[in-house]
This record gives C-alpha cells, sequence and structure tokens, in this order.
C-alpha cells in the first residue's frame, strides 16, 4: 500500500490557473499514476502523474497527462466523463468506507458523488459543484477524439463544501485514503492506470480497501 504526505497550504488559491504556480513556488512534486493491473486486456499506459495540497477550506489537485489520444465529448458536469480523457481522485476518510469518486475529463467537466461502493452511489448536487475551481490546459469547449500524442493538465480547487455530505477531515495529522486513475472507457485505446494497485480480474476502480495513504502535512509548506 502506498503512501503520500500531503502538504499543508495557507488557503485555496483563488483562481484554478493559480495551482500550478502555488505547488511550484512551494516545490510540491508530482507522483506517477503508472500501475497497469490488467495488462492481458488493456497494456497501454498513458504518462500520468498528479499533486495536491490541502487547508482546512478544501484541497487543490493537479494533474499532467500525455496520452496518445485524447477526447472530450461532455462539456455538462454530472456526465459520463470516465468515457473521455479523464483523471479521478477517490478519496475517503480513514475510518470508514464512504468514499468521494471525483472524476474530470481533459476540459475540466465534472462528476462527483459518494457512497460505499459501486453501487447506489449519491450525486453530489449541480450547484455544489459550480464552486468547484478549474483549469484546463485544453480550455473548456467539447471535442471528438483526437489521435496524435497530446500533453495536457488540469487543475482543480475543490472547497469542503463539495464534502457536506460526508466532511472530509481536513486537519493536520489526519490520515485519508484515496486512489488516484487515469481511464480513457470510449478512446480507440480504452485504459486504467492507478496509483495504487488494484487486484481484481477486470477495471474496477470502487475498491476503497485497496486506496493508498494520505498524510496531512501538520505544517505549512513554503
Amino acid at each position: 500500500m502506498k503512501t503520500l504526505t500531503v502538504a499543508r497550504i495557507s488557503s485555496l488559491p483563488d483562481k484554478a490557473a493559480l495551482v500550478p504556480v502555488v505547488l511550484d513556488e512551494l516545490n510540491v512534486s508530482f507522483v506517477s499514476v503508472d500501475t497497469v493491473n490488467w495488462r492481458d486486456d488493456y497494456p497501454y499506459c498513458p504518462e500520468v502523474a498528479f499533486r495536491m495540497a490541502w487547508c482546512p477550506e478544501g484541497i487543490v489537485l493537479h494533474y499532467r497527462v500525455s496520452e496518445q489520444s485524447v477526447r472530450a465529448k461532455y462539456v455538462n458536469d454530472g456526465e459520463k466523463v470516465w468515457t473521455d480523457s479523464c483523471v479521478e481522485c477517490f478519496i475517503r476518510n480513514e475510518e470508514n468506507n464512504v468514499y468521494y469518486n471525483i472524476e474530470c475529463n481533459c476540459i475540466g467537466t465534472l462528476l462527483v458523488g459518494l457512497g460505499d461502493g459501486r453501487h447506489q452511489r449519491r450525486s453530489v448536487p449541480l450547484d455544489a459543484l459550480e464552486s468547484v475551481l478549474r483549469w484546463a490546459s485544453l480550455g473548456n469547449e467539447p471535442f471528438e477524439e483526437r489521435i496524435g500524442n497530446t500533453m495536457w493538465e488540469v487543475a482543480l480547487v475543490i472547497p469542503r463544501t463539495v464534502f457536506a455530505t460526508h466532511p472530509l477531515r481536513l486537519m493536520p495529522d489526519a490520515s485519508l485514503r484515496a486512489n488516484f486513475y487515469k481511464c480513457g472507457d470510449e478512446l480507440k485505446v480504452p485504459h486504467f492506470a492507478t496509483w495504487n494497485a488494484i487486484d481484481t480480474p477486470s477495471p474496477d476502480y470502487h475498491r476503497p480497501e485497496c486506496f493508498g495513504v494520505l498524510r496531512l502535512a501538520d505544517s505549512f509548506t513554503g
């Protein structure tokens, strides 16, 4: 099981485009998402990395991707973003199995739900998702699949109000459980990469028992 210490920042940036700048200034390193659990059926693994930080008001996420094709069909929050070029963070408190799935395609369209497994998940209300600040290097207009190697980034500023139904313990020295993913279910070459390994016969990201550990730093970074 992998463990990551998550940097603490003093406050959430007021623009998502500032997330890469803030994390660069604080020397927050990228972490690779390069585990291929289902290599026989889905051997392709894009170059994927994430980094994150936290404060009591919420979390920030920054993804960097290079892949052999890219698609952004969905532009409305709550749609099937996992079928596009998509990055994901599934996250929960240490002491229980209710987790959030935060899924974002390459133009910043979001899907966020919660529950204790794949079935009977509840969607986070769309008005709550409106509070999430997004920046995407490819812009925010939808497009069909583009074949050819493409590099892209997305950054998210996620206030704690998004987690209001089941609050995350965003406090010094807390431990959260999480996994990070890259997928593209309907791309020409479907793929399913993970940060922490998943031991199932076929792709299944809804495995909270396979999440790694996030340790929230107890002092400010920078």
